[in-house]
């Protein structure tokens, strides 16, 4: 496994991460209706790529195909953290995440905010971070759990 920053060829495939992920693996926490209102389909390419491109974005590899990657904006926000499904439980999500906080830490952020899925949030919980509020967010018109969370550096 490789990890590295993104590049505009990545677009693509971690949008097909983004949407397995959801789709093939959060059922796992969540329910049928609530995975498809999360990711309908795959996201379009354009406003991806933007999303992706507004963030510093990480992405792990195996045989230099993307299998997961995460997204933090410049005030330590984690917005995206999604692997394949097949690699979940494999360490690649806490490669990606060494990668992230090391970077906040030596930007001098203070302290890290996520919006984690019931999925996600024993990942974070175990690399330190708090839950400070429960939520239920609306997604095309269907509820969905998740917890606020924060890490303090």
């Amino acid at each position: 496994m490789e990890v590295r920053s993104y590049s505009p060829e990545d677009a693509a495939p971690l949008a097909e991460v983004y949407h397995r992920a959801v789709r093939e693996g959060a059922v796992r926490a969540y329910a049928p209706e609530q995975v498809a209102a999360w990711s309908p389909q795959v996201p379009e390419a354009a406003r991806w790529r933007a999303r992706l491109e507004a963030a510093d974005t990480v992405v792990a590899t195996e045989a230099e195909d993307p299998v997961g990657f995460m997204t933090m904006d410049d005030n330590g926000y984690l917005d995206l953290a999604f692997v394949l499904p097949d690699v979940m439980g494999k360490g690649v999500s806490d490669a990606i995440y060494a990668v992230l906080e090391g970077r906040a830490r030596s930007r001098g952020i203070r302290c890290l905010s996520t919006q984690a899925s019931l999925l996600a949030e024993p990942f974070f919980a175990r690399h330190g971070w708090q839950v400070v509020r429960r939520q239920e967010v609306e997604m095309d018109g269907v509820v969905l759990a998740n917890a606020w969370m924060e890490k303090r550096l």
